[in-house]
């Protein structure tokens, strides 16, 4: 039944940034699939927690700060420590600092690109190493709209994310005859603390509203399907793609 390939049965899938906003969508999607869930994250949240182990679902909350590389790098051997595998990698733990390229600070560079980008690629190839292995697994990288466009006072961010999807593309030549699916999912605008500061501001918000040929913002839900497809064996021939939830957005 194809409907069988959506299934994520005995699998551990590791989110990062995973207790809110579209984190928390994906990884409740994995678990309603039957996914076991390690979250990553600087602070736990019990709701997250509740909501995994009331499907019946294996979780732990793995704490770390992905500007630190020390911690990066013990993410993925923590979490196998602790349940014994990882099968899907969802990296979008990510920051946005904002500013006109004039006033962009070089500490806002450096933290972006830290965590967007250098802690991807340390996660991407810490999980691909156990993966070369047994010679499976499914990545996802969240990318973004702006890894296609440039955007408004966003410097750093739309840098990283154009280099997360180059990231994706390197890693799925390398892997992808190795059984190792990377993908990458590219978001435009959706209802998340990420983008409160536009939400915030009538004139910006209801732009972007106007130009989404869907009429609205995207929500942490719109995506879970896409990350599950993804995931699970219904994407196992896909390779190297960039799959926009985006409205439309791409399309205007």
């Amino acid at each position: 039944m194809i409907l069988d390939k959506f299934r994520l049965d005995g699998k551990i899938g590791v989110v990062t940034g995973g207790t809110k906003g579209i984190g928390k969508a994906i990884a409740l999607a994995f678990a309603e699939a039957g996914a076991d869930i390690a979250v990553v994250g600087r602070s736990p949240h019990p709701d997250i927690e509740k909501l995994i182990l009331d499907l019946g679902r294996k979780y732990i909350h793995h704490a770390a700060d992905l500007t630190e590389r020390e911690q990066t790098r013990n993410v993925i051997p923590a979490i196998v420590k602790r349940m014994g595998e990882v099968d899907i990698l969802v990296n979008n733990a990510g920051i946005i600092r904002r500013s006109p390229a004039a006033e962009h600070s070089e500490d806002d560079w450096d933290s972006t690109l830290e965590i967007d980008l250098a802690a991807t690629f340390i996660l991407c190839q810490a999980a691909g190493k156990i993966m070369l292995k047994k010679g499976e697994g499914k990545i996802i990288n969240i990318a973004s709209a702006l890894a296609f466009q440039g955007g408004i006072n966003v410097t750093a961010y739309t840098s990283a994310k154009h280099g997360v999807v180059g990231l994706t593309k390197a890693l799925a030549n390398d892997w992808a005859s190795k059984g190792i699916n990377v993908n990458a999912l590219a978001p435009s605008f959706f209802t998340t603390e990420f983008t409160e500061a536009i939400q915030k501001d009538p004139e910006r918000s209801k732009s972007i509203t106007a130009r989404t040929p869907a009429g609205r913002w995207g929500t942490p839900e719109d995506i879970a399907g896409a990350a599950l497809f993804l995931a699970s064996p219904a994407s196992d021939f896909i390779h190297g793609v960039v799959l926009p939830v985006d409205g439309g957005w791409l399309a205007w």
